[in-house]
């Protein structure tokens, strides 16, 4: 074992592995603009050393990989007009980039508590594990958001309209269900990670992808969907639209159970929010590339951080925890063309740029 331990960040060499550990457990590991900086080192470090052969994403504690990121940070650069957004997104969403392309094995142990950046992190990697634990979500809708680091690229990727439904929702993917949607790839017990980890860090300098699958496989249970999969049907009949009132609509028609319940979820949630997200899902499925996807949503993320409804959805959901958001228009049905059209639009020099 080689290397130094630094604070919010760990990263070290371990036999054969690039070690990177979120270290902030009592944050669930969310990630500051720092910590997205020290990744970046170790990536560069891991990449160049012959004898690290295989990248391991992990998080310390019990409670999750990462619960994204540092919005509390966010939400008070944007109430100054200050600039952290602009700078934490573009290295942010670089990196996200990066890790889709890393020429190394990235193996990314989806464990617990998986949200927001930590899916960015993660769920990009050439290898993701969850586990008997995961809750993954994009619930970025309810802070006036929208699924970012590059949640719309995966998202639009899912089965039918999965990706829709988890999109507007904001809803919580268990493990099996997170296959299903292609956020993740295998299935692996708490209880046998310990053993995987450790054959990881034996892996040979120079295995290919194909290896560490097949390493991988040795110890996952062989689940691939879970209780939303089963609903693929009717979330294709409900979500199967482009404009968010006909499927306000058709939740109302239908009158089920799950329909009513998923209508007073969207009813919580930002309604400017949903529309730019629905747009931005149907605009990524035609998307070439993970990159086209990363540039759209920083257009539309430096929109969002000068929103009303970011900063009263992060007021209602992290500051004063009241849950009661007061949204800027308060229905769908006022969420004009010319409100949209800023979150599409092109933002010249600053836009954002891969190496």
């Amino acid at each position: 074992m080689s290397g130094v331990e630094e604070g919010d960040l760990i990263a070290r060499i371990e036999g054969a592995a690039g070690i990177i550990r979120l270290n902030r457990p009592k944050a669930i590991n969310a990630v500051t603009l720092e910590m997205l900086r020290d990744i970046e080192k170790a990536l560069d470090r891991f990449e160049a050393d012959p004898d690290v052969a295989v990248i391991l994403l992990e998080g310390a504690g019990e409670r999750g990989l990462c619960a994204g990121g540092d919005i509390r940070t966010l939400w008070e650069s944007s109430k100054v007009n200050g600039d952290l957004g602009k700078i934490l997104w573009r290295e942010e969403y670089i990196l996200n980039a990066r890790i889709k392309k890393f020429p190394k094995p990235y193996v990314a142990f989806m464990d617990g508590i998986v949200m927001g950046g930590g899916v960015g992190l993660s769920a990009h990697a050439s290898h993701r594990i969850v586990t008997d634990r995961t809750k993954l979500a994009m619930p970025e809708v309810g802070l006036g958001f929208f699924p970012d680091v590059g949640g719309t690229y995966l998202l639009s990727r899912s089965p039918g309209e999965i990706g829709t439904y988890f999109g507007l929702t904001g809803q919580t993917m268990n493990g099996p269900d997170a296959i299903h949607a292609k956020f993740a790839d295998a299935v692996v017990t708490v209880a046998k990670w310990p053993e995987l980890r450790e054959a990881l860090t034996r892996v040979r300098p120079g295995a290919t992808a194909a290896d560490v699958s097949k390493l991988i496989n040795g110890f996952a249970t062989g689940e691939t969907a879970g209780p939303v999969a089963a609903k693929e049907p009717v979330i294709d009949a409900l979500f199967g639209f482009d404009r968010m009132e006909d499927i306000v609509a058709a939740l109302k028609r239908d009158g089920s159970e799950f329909a009513l319940a998923t209508l007073k979820t969207l009813n919580e949630k930002s309604p400017r929010g949903m529309v730019v997200t629905l747009k931005l899902l149907r605009l990524a499925r035609n998307a070439s590339s993970l990159e086209e996807c990363l540039v759209r949503e920083y257009r539309a993320a430096l929109e969002v951080f000068r929103s009303d409804d970011f900063r009263e959805g992060v007021r209602a959901a992290v500051i004063d925890k009241d849950r009661n958001p007061t949204w800027s228009p308060p229905r769908i049905e006022d969420v004009t063309p010319q409100m949209l059209a800023p979150y599409l639009a092109e933002i010249g020099a600053d836009e954002l740029k891969f190496n």
